[in-house]
């Protein structure tokens, strides 16, 4: 029974702890006092791999500057990361997703109780993005997204089903314009593994001539200057949350994380890149 008590102890001075820094993170964001100067040491956190560009290049760097704390950022598909807090596989402050139906498999003690509640960051459509060197680059501009990728040659890129919900999305439009369209080369494309890739490597892939197209959320393309298509038809989107994670090694640094992601400056940046921020 005292260890019992220990340990319920400790978990609830940690939680308050967090509650105190995400207040302190806020008052200092909200009168415009940077705390630069005495915040130090690494943050660690786990983003959909969508937003690598964008997190790497952009909201990594403002963070640091702003804060004095030192973003280390990993990236992979939602689902796989959400495995990877819960295994403990790597240290994890942070959690961005793309996908609330993630966050809920860390929520519960069922699911070890790794994130009490989620924040909503900001909405991007999927589209299909191309290489404009492609043979199929004239044709994707003038015909119906379905009528190319289906075309044989053509070479399309996602994201696996099982880690990433990007990858459940598009095999919801290929799959569902497959049978509303009778097109068989669409079905045989849902089914196939051969174009799936990991999330963090589908942009580099396109950009290098590996792809014709592949299917891409409206941000991620963007921020990488990857030309798009509208997903007629199929106007399915993602909603990325951010979540500070239960027993995270640096509580502080992750609510300041967490402050200034869904604060004026993280904002500023998303929606520069065409994130419809919340």
């Amino acid at each position: 029974m005292p260890s019992t008590i220990c340990h319920r102890t400790r978990h609830l001075a940690a939680r308050g702890l967090m509650s105190i820094a995400l207040g302190l993170s806020l008052a200092a964001t909200a009168t415009g006092t940077s705390q630069a100067a005495t915040n130090n040491g690494p943050v660690d956190v786990l983003y959909a791999g969508s937003l690598t560009d964008i997190m790497m290049n952009q909201i990594g760097p403002a963070f640091d500057k702003a804060t004095g704390y030192d973003f280390v950022g990993f990236a992979a598909g939602s689902s796989e990361l959400a495995s990877d807090i819960k295994g403990r596989l790597r240290p994890a402050d942070v959690f961005v997703s793309a996908s609330a139906k993630v966050d809920g498999t860390l929520m519960g003690k069922a699911n070890g109780d790794w994130v009490n509640s989620y924040k909503d960051v900001g909405r991007t459509y999927l589209e299909i993005g191309y290489n404009p060197k492609s043979k199929f680059a004239a044709q994707l501009k003038g015909k119906p997204w379905y009528d190319v990728v289906g075309e044989s040659g053509f070479r399309l890129g996602r994201t696996d089903p099982a880690t990433d919900p990007k990858g459940v999305l598009a095999h919801e439009a290929l799959a569902g314009a497959a049978n509303k369209y009778h097109l068989p080369p669409l079905a045989i494309e849902a089914s196939e593994t051969s174009d799936i890739f990991p999330e963090e490597s589908l942009v580099g892939r396109l950009q290098s001539g590996q792809l014709d197209g592949g299917f891409f959320y409206a941000v991620e393309a963007q921020a990488a200057h990857i030309p798009t298509v509208p997903l007629t038809g199929y106007p399915l989107y993602a909603t990325y949350t951010v979540a500070v994670v239960n027993h995270a090694p640096h509580p502080s640094g992750a609510a300041s994380f967490a402050a200034f992601l869904t604060g004026a400056a993280g904002k500023k940046i998303l929606a520069q890149d065409g994130l419809t921020v919340s």
